[in-house]
């Protein structure tokens, strides 16, 4: 047992008897972390810091998985929860922060015409689907990207266990910045797809006016072309990246950045399809729970007052950018990469012979978090980001690709690690 992580692991031991896995979450589990180098409980978080069960201090760049944009304990946000936490939380009847939260979202958002509310991504892309399906009388969803756990996507990938071979069969995969890959999906099933659901851009931005020729194709074979922005809302720009990008989507769905951490997703767009809520059935007990909703609307005005955006980007771009310098200037280039949005860059882990990309992010997670820096491989940035951590992450990152380059190179990589070798979940993006 580690002494730097022992009561985390202790504490793992007691959640497994209870909890399968020892959380509510695969990307926050075990199945992420490599045992006996890693933390598996949090205790506390504050600005850009968290601090694990055991006491270590880590700068966050995972951020509850992007959903933490302002930082922990954000005071506006805090303000706004303890305020209504005075009120009330749940009640028999709707509540005024429900179509207050609405309105703002219809203010920001480009496609945005009504708003409802659920409390996961996943949640309000399933509800969009079902939309899709009520309005097309369609069963067929073609995809791109990752869009939760319900049975109508995560049926098409590799966690397909309990899913309905009928299910998993009604949904195509097409390749991002590859439109021939979608028009091959619509000549093989001619008017057979509801929707066509993605994320507007990851890894990549979109090339050749890529989501231009999908909402052009996708409206020419009659599919509603939907924006899962669960990670690019609020983020990328205020209204998402349908605003930074310029193409507005028929339904988009909205979560992570909603409520900086707290439990709120939307689904939102344009209001003949919106309306089709009040038949298809789309219900929740806690949809309008209100601490979460009085969380989004100070999350919202913040990002309308203050230069939420512009800080992302600014203290994101420093971050990348530095990345890159030293991924060159350490001559790690066949081992690692860098790709996406300032505010959600990733540090790409390659398979390197003999050694495989997992190997690998085993030795660079192990030795970050020796550093005090928690990370998966992406920068998840917040508003509370500084410049003090960006400076000490790449610190740690003049360390560790050297290591990552010897142990390559040198085929020294397994008497290196500390833990076993992490194994892929599934492949997304």
């Amino acid at each position: 047992m580690s002494e730097r992580y022992r009561r985390s692991e202790e504490f793992l031991k007691r959640a497994e008897a209870v909890i399968p896995l020892g959380s509510q979450t695969f990307s926050k589990s075990k199945t992420q972390y490599p045992h006996g180098v890693s933390p598996f409980f949090i205790e506390r978080g504050q600005g850009s810091h968290v601090w694990d069960i055991d006491g270590n201090e880590y700068i966050d760049f995972v951020n509850s998985l992007c959903a933490v944009t302002l930082g922990y304990k954000d005071p506006d946000v805090d303000a706004a929860v303890r305020a209504q936490l005075e009120l009330g939380v749940s009640f028999s009847l709707p509540h005024r922060l429900e179509c207050e939260v609405a309105e703002k979202i219809v203010e920001m958002v480009p496609c945005a015409e009504m708003v409802r509310f659920g409390k996961n991504g996943t949640d309000a892309t399933s509800g969009a689907v079902r939309i899709a399906r009520a309005h097309t009388g369609r069963d067929r969803v073609a995809v791109c990207g990752y869009h939760g756990w319900q049975d109508w996507y995560i049926g098409s990938t590799a966690r397909n266990l309990g899913v309905p071979q009928s299910t998993r069969e009604l949904t195509h995969n097409f390749a991002y910045n590859d439109i021939e890959s979608l028009h091959a999906l619509f000549r093989q099933w001619p008017g057979q797809f509801a929707a066509v659901v993605m994320e507007p851009t990851n890894l990549f931005p979109p090339e050749n006016g890529f989501l231009e020729k999908v909402r052009e194709l996708s409206h020419q074979h009659g599919a509603v072309l939907v924006f899962d922005e669960t990670i690019t809302g609020f983020r990328f720009a205020k209204g998402g990246a349908q605003e930074l990008l310029g193409v507005t989507p028929d339904l988009a769905t909205f979560g992570k950045g909603l409520a900086n951490g707290y439990a709120l997703s939307a689904v939102v767009g344009r209001a003949d399809l919106m309306r089709l809520m009040e038949e298809v059935f789309f219900s929740s007990t806690f949809g309008g729970e209100t601490l979460s909703l009085a969380a989004s609307l100070a999350t919202l005005e913040k990002l309308q007052k203050q230069p939420v955006i512009e800080t992302l980007y600014s203290q994101g771009r420093k971050l990348i950018d530095g990345a890159a310098e030293r991924v060159a200037r350490h001559g790690v280039g066949h081992i690692l990469g860098t790709a996406g949005n300032p505010t959600w860059s990733f540090l790409l882990i390659r398979d390197a012979a003999p050694y495989s990309q997992w190997e690998i992010k085993t030795l660079f997670m192990q030795e970050m978090l020796a550093r005090g820096v928690l990370i998966l491989g992406t920068h998840n940035m917040s508003y509370a980001h500084s410049e003090a951590d960006i400076a000490r992450t790449l610190a740690a990152y003049d360390e560790v690709f050297p290591m990552l380059k010897e142990a390559v190179d040198g085929k020294r990589l397994t008497s290196m690690l500390r833990a076993a070798p992490l194994q892929p979940l599934f492949k997304i993006r």
